[in-house]
């Protein structure tokens, strides 16, 4: 007897989806700064006080902080709110964050390596966005008043 056994593929629930999208948008985000401490001359403009074309100082790293605490914030809003709050925030937030991403590979020589990272950081970006555009309705079948209850009372 052939027994054909077939894997179980529940539905995984929007708001999952949507915490893991912004955690792997977080993890690209992150490892990219990181890998790019090991570009030739990196370090030593830090050391000189120097990232990209701007002076180290408080409000620029105020800057850099806001926008890495967003996206992290986005992964406990996905599933913290109401549902309607979670999908308008999530629309305003990812579609704010693609030209923030693309606006991180002007100006550089290494290509291939921010091109990838940031195709990688758009492509999470809208699948966030068509998740959140397309999130599930609740069906409604029939009139869905109350029946009023009658209470009997001596």
């Amino acid at each position: 007897m052939n027994t054909v056994t077939t894997l179980q593929d529940p539905p995984v629930p929007i708001r999952a989806k949507l915490a893991t999208a912004w955690t792997s948008f977080m993890f690209l985000y992150i490892y990219v700064d990181y890998f790019a401490l090991y570009k030739p001359g990196f370090v030593d403009d830090l050391r000189a006080g120097v990232v990209w074309h701007f002076d180290v100082s408080q409000p620029l790293l105020v800057a850099f902080l806001v926008l890495v605490s967003i996206p992290a914030v986005m992964i406990a809003l996905s599933v913290a709110l109401p549902a309607r709050a979670t999908r308008i925030v999530t629309l305003v937030v990812a579609s704010l964050y693609v030209p923030v991403t693309a606006f991180n590979g002007l100006g550089e020589a290494w290509t291939w390596f921010y091109g990838l990272s940031i195709a990688l950081e758009l492509m999470l970006l809208a699948f966030i966005l068509r998740a959140a555009w397309t999130w599930p309705r609740a069906v409604q079948i029939g009139d869905t008043t109350p029946e009023p209850v009658l209470l009997d009372t001596p």
